[in-house]
């Protein structure tokens, strides 16, 4: 990288976003350093990048053209690529202007239809919308995998756990610590387009489910959540959502922020109102001793943090008690009348929950039993369906 430089906007243009005193002495530099990147911390319209490039004779990308870019080659699945390939095409659409000769000739009719026929460019944006087309019903492929996947889980009384954070947070080496995993990780953004799940054995012996999901970022543009919605899916099934924050970031609480706010879009803005999600502040092997003792201050006045260290296994026993905790936390006892005749009811109960009591009568079996929450919601579902 050559330098960098931040540019104060009193308005936006809407020609070239920036002023033109800065367009002209950023030109400068472009011209004097002979570079041939610009990126631009900031979405550009169609025009502005096409004026930009004009200007300074450079090839600009925007904020999502880089996030697009890096994207592309953390890809290492078939569904990474569908995702990937989908928001750069839904980016891509709205870049086709006309800044090229050949986008604006006319290709003729057919026959004695005559007519101009249809241009480069329509036929670029047909292209591109019949592709897009396709991605997304592949895409729903994956979605209806993904369900049959999930009801097949529910049918194993195995919680799902999902790790959740800002892209470079720790995730895939906090999972690869507790899980002894060998998931790509690396001091990288998005090193994790696709969700990996594991076994997961908790202190008290039961097991769980763990995922590791696709990191977040400030301002993730809509189409590119959008696009990446199939793998955010298990974070919305996931029973229980563990948010893995960067204590040694001197931006971490603006990251939580961001987090916090992508989990609302994905609609589970009431869940994290309801019961935040157990926070593991990692990295705390680079922290100093003030910033140390500040975090066991604010453990001490929120149970539902859990300062660990993935790349040294500090404080990770402490988070797998942390969350089993939050897991068996999540059971109630309740009171379920279920007719004798519906057997394969009753044999799911004993398989999902704990029988606190039973009386039975003529018709009916009068249980008192303990269930979560999650197997709570799915044994409504199934009498429903019943």
């Amino acid at each position: 990288m050559v330098g960098a430089e931040i540019a104060h906007l009193v308005r936006p243009r809407p020609g070239t976003l920036l002023g033109r005193g800065t367009v002209e002495n950023l030109g400068a530099i472009v011209a004097d350093n002979d570079i041939t990147l610009v990126v631009i911390d900031a979405p550009l319209s169609p025009v502005q990048q096409r004026n930009l490039e004009r200007q300074w004779k450079a090839k600009v990308i925007d904020r999502i053209g880089l996030i697009l870019e890096i994207f592309g080659e953390r890809a290492r699945t078939h569904e990474g690529r569908m995702q990937v390939e989908l928001a750069a095409l839904s980016y891509q659409r709205s870049r086709l202007v006309r800044s090229w000769t050949h986008l604006e000739r006319q290709r003729g009719g057919f026959g004695f239809l005559g007519g101009p026929g249809e241009s480069q460019l329509e036929i670029d944006r047909r292209l591109i919308g019949e592709r897009i087309a396709k991605l997304r019903r592949e895409l729903d492929g994956v979605k209806r995998t993904r369900a049959l996947h999930r009801e097949a889980r529910r049918r194993v009384p195995y919680p799902v756990v999902a790790l959740v954070g800002y892209t470079n947070a720790g995730k895939s080496t906090l999972f690869n610590r507790l899980t002894g995993s060998g998931v790509v990780a690396g001091d990288m953004l998005f090193a994790t387009l696709d969700p990996t799940m594991r076994r997961l054995r908790l202190p008290s012996g039961k097991l769980a489910i763990l995922s590791d999901t696709v990191g977040f970022i400030s301002d993730l543009p809509t189409h590119l959540v959008a696009a990446f919605r199939a793998t955010l899916e298990e974070v919305t099934e996931a029973e229980l959502i563990v948010h893995v924050r960067d204590a040694h970031h001197p931006d971490s609480e603006a990251q939580r922020t961001d987090v916090l706010s992508v989990l609302a879009d994905l609609g589970l803005g009431e869940q994290v109102e309801e019961g935040l999600p157990v926070e593991a502040m990692n990295k705390i092997d680079l922290l100093d001793p003030e910033a140390r003792a500040s975090l066991v201050n604010q453990r001490l006045r929120n149970a539902q943090i859990a300062a660990v260290s993935a790349a040294t296994g500090e404080g990770c026993d402490a988070l797998l008690r942390l969350i089993d905790d939050r897991l068996d936390g999540d059971n109630r006892a309740v009171r379920l009348d279920v007719p004798l005749a519906d057997g394969e009811t009753l044999a799911w109960i004993y398989r999902h929950g704990e029988i606190l009591g039973r009386r039975d009568d003529e018709r009916d079996a009068h249980l008192s039993v303990r269930l979560s929450t999650a197997d709570l919601g799915r044994l409504r579902h199934r009498r429903r369906v019943h």
